[in-house]
């Protein structure tokens, strides 16, 4: 029986709450642990369901992994067991092909079931490939178990223009030239917080990488990394969620220690785009408890837009938190989803709630607020989705009963907890639920 949020809406939220690691700098940063055979301690990891599961993945191979309280962990990849991933695990993350740099990268080889992840649309892994064989990677198809073998026969650095910008795709590039002899220059390189994370961790290991936080990365081989002590940043997805919750409920909530150099466009969108009242306040983001949302036109009285794209534009894991505070906010906004053609059909859960939204196609969707939204039984169908439902739920009139929340815990730390110190009324139960849709 899954678990599932009973949340009574309307209720004051205020306080103070501190966000956990960035989720997406952990994943390749665990990952990194396999490039050396000594000890590799990160701080700051998020606990949830995403993190776990990679943990298993590469205690599975047969890293050492040793809790050491709170949120510090101790990786000893001292031998590696194995250069096969498990294909159960494997489904149950996208993160799982973050192994494969790292593995072709040490090991000279390995084999990758399919990446499993949230249901949003088609996410290719072309970029992951093609950026192997750039390096001198022999790839295989198996038909029937859609994994890859990836075989590395003397990797050599080279000049590669990556097809698109991908986060993943630019971290696992990394991961398997850092140890690769000559010069690797990776062009059209992501240059999100994250990667840049990941970058440093790698330079405190012995990586010699120049261009950090630009779109072209430069990496100078080494002959072998050493381990050491790293710290991981805020989630700056968790932070724009708060944020978002703050706009559309009542109460001043204070979130803890951002960095405020990630915010620029975050901010930019919040305040100057739906009129979210909101101040940095020294290492804090303050949500004030007095809200006059409302949507900024265009010059000559047009309908705004609010979309995504790489760094430094709006990130795209937000996108579904700006559309709920759009629901709430004087005017008519649209926005557009560039990336997925799947991740706004969630949307028809928050028409059913008496939110305004035109669905106009698989990427766009028109939203006129400020609408009242009422209570209902929904299901989460990915992470940000989910949240973007919690959200709407703690903002709405009547009780919303909430299903799927595993997809939620892959995202966010002790969620419930969290929510009821600021006020929330939200339980987490396992009790048999009706069915929503």
């Amino acid at each position: 029986m899954s678990d599932h949020y009973i949340i009574n809406g309307g209720k004051p939220l205020q306080g103070a709450v501190k966000v956990a690691g960035n989720k997406n700098a952990a994943l390749p940063m665990l990952a990194a642990c396999l490039l050396t055979d000594e000890p590799v301690t990160l701080h700051n990891v998020p606990r949830i369901g995403d993190v776990d599961t990679l943990l298993r993945l590469l205690q599975d191979v047969g890293v050492r992994v040793i809790a050491n309280g709170g949120s510090s962990i101790t990786l000893h990849a001292e031998n590696i067991e194995t250069r096969k991933l498990s294909s159960e695990l494997c489904l149950r993350i996208r993160a799982s092909i973050l192994l494969a740099g790292p593995m072709l990268g040490r090991l000279e080889q390995v084999e990758l079931p399919p990446p499993g992840g949230d249901v949003i649309g088609r996410r290719r892994i072309d970029t992951h490939i093609l950026a192997f064989e750039a390096l001198g990677a022999k790839i295989k198809h198996d038909p029937v178990t859609h994994s890859l073998h990836i075989q590395a026969d003397g990797l050599q650095g080279t000049d590669m223009m990556l097809d698109e910008a991908s986060v993943t795709a630019t971290e696992n590039a990394l991961m398997a030239a850092v140890l690769t002899p000559g010069q690797t220059i990776i062009r059209n390189a992501a240059s999100e917080p994250h990667v840049q994370n990941l970058c440093r961790m790698l330079c405190g290991m012995g990586a010699i990488i120049d261009g950090i936080s630009s779109n072209t990365l430069t990496v100078q081989g080494v002959d072998r990394l050493r381990g050491g002590e790293f710290e991981i940043g805020p989630d700056l997805l968790e932070v724009g969620s708060f944020l978002g919750l703050g706009a559309v409920t009542p109460g001043e909530l204070r979130i803890k220690n951002v960095i405020s150099d990630e915010l620029r466009m975050v901010l930019y969108v919040f305040r100057e785009r739906l009129g979210v009242n909101c101040w940095l306040d020294g290492d804090d983001l303050v949500v004030g408890s007095e809200q006059d949302l409302h949507v900024a036109m265009d010059r000559g009285d047009a309908v705004p837009k609010i979309d995504d794209g790489p760094w430094p534009h709006f990130p795209a894991d937000l996108l579904s938190i700006a559309l709920i505070v759009a629901t709430q906010a004087q005017g008519t906004v649209l926005i557009h989803e560039k990336m997925f053609e799947s991740r706004l059909f969630f949307v028809d859960k928050l028409i059913n709630m008496g939110a305004r939204i035109i669905l106009c196609d698989p990427h766009r969707a028109v939203v006129v607020g400020p609408s009242q939204l009422y209570g209902q039984a929904v299901s989460s169908p990915d992470i940000r989705a989910g949240m973007t439902m919690v959200i709407a739920a703690l903002a709405a009139e009547g009780t919303s009963i909430i299903a799927n929340i595993g997809q939620i815990d892959r995202g966010y730390e002790r969620l419930t907890e969290k929510l009821q110190a600021l006020g929330a009324d939200i339980v987490r139960s396992s009790a048999p639920t009706p069915v929503v849709a």
